[in-house]
């Protein structure tokens, strides 16, 4: 009879075990998509103002249409691309081309004057500020699920209903350069 008990027992304990870390997926798996939706949020807002930017660039330089025309196509993609790699590599592009605005303002030293580019600019940089630390946020996230769902014996648990999530990482080997400083 003891040995039935220990063995209800056990069963018992390793029911509540599979319980106990089936939610505790759970709970990192809804604070990744939590995370996302803060990058989203980040993204949707840089996407509405990059017209604002486009519509101020185009009245100083006018003639530098294809510069303008590759930052409404990255939009444009930003904007369509689902989730995981695709959307990080449409925001990177996007990213590429918001720099190219802003080579194209080193050339005209009236835009960069202009109190409404000023504005738009500093806007896009404390945007990109918050898109970083919810990136960080979101890796920070995704590191701990995918840590949690691979540790033994919680790997039995996770099996395939628990999946790893991507980071979310800039891959552009100009992101990662070291900035030339000539004097």
């Amino acid at each position: 009879m003891t040995v039935l008990y220990v063995v209800v027992g056990l069963a018992v304990l390793i029911g509540l075990w599979v319980v106990v870390t089936n939610n505790s997926f759970i709970k990192s798996r809804n604070k990744v998509d939590e995370a996302w939706s803060g990058i989203d949020v980040q993204l949707k807002r840089r996407h509405d103002l990059v017209p604002n930017l486009v519509e101020t660039v185009k009245g100083y330089a006018a003639h530098e249409s294809a510069t303008l025309a590759a930052v409404t196509q990255a939009r444009s993609a930003a904007m369509s691309a689902g989730s995981g790699p695709d959307r990080a590599a449409a925001e990177e592009l996007l990213g590429s081309a918001l720099q190219g605005v802003r080579v194209v303002a080193e050339q005209y030293p009236e835009l960069r004057a202009a109190q409404s580019y000023q504005q738009l600019m500093a806007e896009l940089s404390e945007l990109e500020d918050q898109i970083q630390a919810a990136r960080r946020i979101f890796n920070a996230n995704v590191n701990a699920y995918n840590t949690r769902i691979q540790l033994f014996p919680n790997s039995l648990v996770a099996g395939n209903k628990f999946t790893p999530r991507e980071l979310f990482q800039l891959d552009s080997p100009a992101e990662r350069a070291v900035p030339a400083v000539a004097f």
